[in-house]
């Protein structure tokens, strides 16, 4: 049952959590390393974090287990593969418009270095330009 509402902010691990599923189905140990890619190395997000979070993002209704099948060759048949959920869709761009916004008033209170956004900010700017977020 999902109780998450998509206006809600999002934790940080949500939000990477999220992130990295917007592309494409990954089991836990891929989406600690695309968290650690996408944030370049700045967020290492442990098994604790990460599988506590899977766990309320699942019950919220943000992912679900995946349907997708194992190649017993190349991958560990133990793997679970999540998914993100439309509710998970919304949730990350309502997140995103949210970081779109402050970054909007960090530039017109010229908080920004050059008038660029830096770290974790520009990636997230760059997220929400990207999903479209305006």
């Amino acid at each position: 049952m999902a109780i998450n509402k998509t206006n809600k902010p999002l934790t940080p691990a949500v939000l990477h959590i999220l992130l990295a599923l917007s592309t494409q189905e990954r089991h836990g140990y891929g989406i600690m390393k695309q968290v650690e890619f996408d944030s370049q190395g700045k967020v290492n997000m442990g098994p604790g974090t990460l599988y506590g979070s899977l766990g309320r993002m699942i019950k919220a209704g943000l992912i679900r287990e995946s349907d997708k099948k194992i190649d017993p060759d190349r991958d560990d048949e133990r793997r679970i593969y999540y998914k993100i959920t439309g509710l998970g869709q919304k949730a990350l761009a309502a997140e995103l418009e949210r970081y779109r916004e402050v970054m909007a008033v960090a530039k017109q209170k010229q908080l920004l270095p050059n008038g660029n956004a830096y770290g974790i900010w520009a990636f997230l700017f760059r997220c929400a330009i990207a999903t479209g977020s305006k």
